[in-house]
C-alpha cells in the first residue's frame, strides 16, 4: 500500500502575505503540517511531496528535512489554478520517480493545521474499507443550515430558504437535516480519482470525516492571532 502525502504551498498569498511560513506560536506554519505528515510516515508506507513556486517556502521545508526537485509550473501557481490539477501534476511527477503508481493520495492543507494523527488514521481506514469511495474530506458540523437560516435570491427580487424540506416541517435548527462545513484540513483520494479528469474532491462517491474538535482555515490575519492565543494558552492541543 503506497501513500503519497502532498503539501501544496503557493507563494504570494494576498489575504495573509507569506502565510505558509508565517510564524505561529514560535514556528513557521508549514512546520505543523510537516510534523503530522512525518508521524504518519512512521507508521505507513508514505512519501511526502511538496509543490511550491516559492523559494522561501522551499527553504523552510528543507530546514525540516523535506527536500524536493519538483518545481510547480507557472500555470499552476496563479490565484485561479485548480487544486486538483496541482495535486495531479505533483502526483504524476512523483510516480515518474517511483516508476509505479501510488494507491492513495493524502493532501494536507497548510492553512488548516488543526488535525490529529487519529483524524488521519481513522479517515484512512474509512476510505480504505469502502472500495467504491473516490474521496474523503474532513468536515465540522455547520453553524448555519440552508434548511433553516440561510437564504438566497430567488431571481424575483425576494429571498427564500436555500433548501426546503419535502414537507416543509423544519421549524427549528434542531429539526433541520445535518449539514457540514468543509474545514479544508485534509483530503484523502483513491488513486483512480485522478484518472477521471474531475476538478473537485466532492463527487457522488465521497465520504466525510467529522471532526469532534475545533478546526478552521487561516484566511485572515485575525485568524492567526486567534489560533496563536489558543495554542499559547493551552486551549487546544496541536502537534
Amino acid at each position: 500500500m503506497r501513500i503519497l502525502i502532498t503539501l501544496c504551498a503557493r507563494g504570494g498569498s494576498k489575504g495573509i502575505p507569506g502565510k505558509n511560513i508565517k510564524p505561529l506560536a514560535g514556528k513557521p506554519l508549514i512546520d505543523y503540517t510537516i510534523d503530522i505528515a512525518n508521524r504518519f510516515v512512521e507508521k505507513y508506507s508514505c512519501r511526502i511531496a511538496l509543490s511550491t513556486d516559492d523559494t522561501a517556502i522551499k527553504a523552510a521545508a528543507e530546514k525540516k528535512g523535506l527536500f524536493t526537485t519538483y518545481i510547480r509550473p507557472i500555470e499552476l501557481a496563479s490565484d485561479t489554478a485548480g487544486k486538483i490539477d496541482t495535486i495531479k501534476d505533483l502526483l504524476l511527477y512523483e510516480e515518474s520517480l517511483l516508476k509505479d503508481k501510488y494507491d492513495y493520495v493524502l493532501d494536507l492543507d497548510l492553512t488548516s493545521p488543526l488535525r490529529t494523527f487519529d483524524d488521519l488514521e481513522v479517515a484512512f481506514r474509512m476510505i480504505e474499507s469502502d472500495k467504491n469511495a473516490l474521496t474523503l474530506f474532513s468536515v465540522n458540523p455547520a453553524s448555519r443550515n440552508p434548511y433553516f437560516n440561510m437564504v438566497e435570491d430567488k431571481g424575483t427580487g425576494y429571498y427564500d430558504l436555500i433548501k426546503k424540506s419535502s414537507d416543509g416541517s423544519v421549524m427549528s435548527r434542531q429539526k433541520a437535516p445535518a449539514v457540514y462545513d468543509l474545514n479544508a484540513s485534509f483530503y484523502w483520494y483513491r488513486r483512480s480519482f485522478f484518472d477521471l479528469d474531475l476538478k473537485s474532491p466532492i463527487t457522488d462517491k465521497s465520504l466525510i470525516y467529522k471532526m469532534d474538535h475545533i478546526c478552521f482555515d487561516l484566511d485572515h490575519p485575525i485568524d492567526f492571532e486567534f489560533l496563536e492565543y489558543l495554542i499559547l494558552e493551552g486551549k487546544i492541543d496541536i502537534v
